[in-house]
């Protein structure tokens, strides 16, 4: 299972990167995908979007389920990968290459508040036991 050790997590599978300009990337993380399967569609919110931390903010749909994609920090959506519009299996093929997108945090500093790559490991291995 892939879990990079320089992005921040959330319990909900989703993955954090900080950017230099202050504004961080947002996507679904390996394990989410795994669990999903071929991924088939994405939605993902519109940019100027005023988000509340934990707020839902887009969907991504599998040949098995849909899935609700949560806002990890609130914040305005700066931009979106809309690449994924038509080609949402690049999710599959590498999770964290395939952003959906970015987001100008509100409190920069609540970035802290989320899981680190050790802290989401345990919770997803707490999850398949």
């Amino acid at each position: 299972m892939n879990i990079p050790a320089d992005l921040k997590y959330t319990a909900s599978h989703e993955w954090v990167r900080s950017n230099p300009d202050g504004s961080v990337t947002v996507g679904i993380t390996d394990h989410a995908q795994d669990l999903l399967g071929d991924m088939v569609f994405v939605e993902n919110p519109v940019p100027g979007r005023k988000l509340a931390a934990g707020e839902e903010c887009g969907v991504v749909e599998s040949v098995k389920a849909a899935s609700d994609v949560y806002a990890p920090l609130a914040g305005e959506v700066l931009a979106v990968n809309s690449a994924l519009e038509t080609a949402p299996e690049a999710i599959n093929q590498d999770a964290f290459a395939a952003w959906m997108f970015t987001l100008r945090p509100d409190r920069p500093a609540d970035i802290e508040g989320l899981l680190d790559a050790a802290a989401y490991r345990q919770l997803v291995e707490s999850e398949s036991h």
